[in-house]
């Protein structure tokens, strides 16, 4: 059975440690192999000890303890996978991440998903040291728990097991949670660690027309990393050929808000359950030759969109 760490005084431990060394010296210029081995046991304990013992919340007697208050201090600081294993005080560390994840709900991305996005995604902010992205990194999106995510691991876990593509995986899988923030992670889960789900979530916004935003296309009060489906409904077929780039500039020009009521994603409100989400509006219309640019489209919220196509809001008041 493998050996928990104990929690000690660090600088009791520290001194445990060197003595211990100093100890190994004659081991290691006289003894043979295996009496060199058994001789460094104790000075592993004693390391693992020490470093299980940097974290002094209270609270933090296990290892995932330990991995989750090391992680909350740090919220969106790429951290490698050695420094939880020193924190955790054992080598299974990744097992610990997964049911911190899964289980507990709090957003934590690894690097290959973050490295996935950005492959994908020339504008998707990476973390500022994002030059030393590893598959054995860590990001915690938001210092914040997750309540419904086992639940939503479940679904996940169930359609992952399903013989569709990861595209209608993915699209299952958000219109299952209309509205709520789905992470890069659990995506990631769902098309079986392949990374070619960033490119299958932008397909399904920009060429299918569903309204997938992140905090660069939509709803910059996001963390990166994390995806929300607005509503269950496909925007009109000419809406999806708007270009990215072009999609962006206008948001930025209009302030995320809405050209007719000023309403914005910022003041969503318990008792307004109607306005939800932003669209682009083509003041000429597309099928009468209006063009995808940004002096032909303007923000509005998705009541005010519908509201001009049904004649009530006039192309000479917008």
């Amino acid at each position: 059975m493998a050996r928990r760490s104990q929690r000690e005084s660090p600088e009791e431990l520290r001194y445990k440690l060197i003595e211990l060394l100093k100890d190994f010296e004659s081991k290691l210029q006289a003894g043979n192999l295996r009496s060199q081995v058994k001789a460094l046991v104790p000075a592993n304990h004693t390391l693992r000890d020490l470093g299980s013992s940097l974290i002094t919340v209270d609270e933090a007697n296990s290892a995932r303890d330990r991995i989750l208050a090391y992680l909350r201090a740090y919220p969106k600081v790429l951290l490698h996978g050695d420094e939880l294993m020193v924190v955790a005080g054992i080598s299974e560390y990744g097992r610990r991440i997964r049911e911190l994840r899964k289980e507990h709900g709090w957003p934590v991305l690894s690097g290959q998903a973050l490295k996935d996005m950005a492959d994908d995604d020339a504008t998707f902010n990476l973390p500022d040291n994002a030059s030393s992205i590893g598959t054995d990194s860590y990001f915690l999106l938001e210092n914040l728990q997750d309540r419904e995510a086992a639940f939503r691991w479940n679904i996940a876990n169930e359609i992952r097991k399903s013989d569709l593509s990861v595209k209608a995986k993915l699209l299952s899988y958000f219109r299952k949670n209309v509205g709520k923030r789905v992470t890069g992670e659990e995506l990631k889960y769902l098309a079986k660690d392949r990374s070619e789900w960033p490119r299958r979530v932008r397909e399904l916004r920009t060429e299918e027309g569903w309204p997938i935003v992140t905090s660069n296309s939509g709803m910059p009060e996001l963390a990166v990393g994390v995806y929300v489906l607005e509503t269950d409904r496909q925007a009109e077929v000419h809406d999806r050929r708007i270009p990215d780039p072009v999609r962006i500039k206008v948001l930025e020009r209009d302030q995320y808000s809405c050209r007719n009521c000023d309403w914005s994603p910022d003041s969503r409100s318990q008792a307004d359950r109607v306005r939800n989400f932003l669209e682009l509006h083509h003041i000429e219309h597309h099928a009468l030759g209006g063009g995808n640019i940004v002096g032909n489209l303007i923000c509005l919220c998705n009541v005010c969109h519908d509201d001009v196509h049904r004649g009530g809001i006039s192309v000479e008041h917008l």
